[in-house]
């Protein structure tokens, strides 16, 4: 089957299916089959739309977190450290990849870099 023409919804060959499918009409196509010699007329149509999940707040499980812990919570220090974090001497911070963070529940430390 061989796809002959492909029109959009307001060109010349759509108006019967624009009356009958209104806006959820995406294109019309003409098709040839050449084994049965017919014509085939396709519609395309939105059946569902919704809106798209934002995933603007996701963190990457391997993207570096800045932690702020105080220098009198020894425990706290040495799990993070188990836990493969790196003091950062400049900015006075604890580095550790988020994963590691969300498994310590550790969220509240959080130190923006920006801030």
């Amino acid at each position: 089957m061989k796809t002959t023409k492909k029109l959009l919804p307001g060109q010349p060959g759509t108006k019967k299916w624009i009356a009958q499918y209104g806006d959820a009409l995406v294109c019309v196509r003409y098709r040839h089959d050449e084994q049965k010699h017919t014509q085939i007329t396709t519609v395309e149509l939105i059946v569902q739309s919704k809106p798209l999940k934002q995933h603007k707040g996701t963190i990457p499980a391997n993207k570096i977190i800045f932690l702020r812990i105080s220098y009198y919570e020894v425990y706290l220090r040495k799990v993070v450290k188990e836990a493969g974090g790196r003091w950062n001497r400049e900015k006075k911070v604890w580095e550790l990849p988020f994963e590691q963070v969300r498994q310590l529940g550790l969220e509240e430390r959080i130190v923006l870099e920006n801030g």
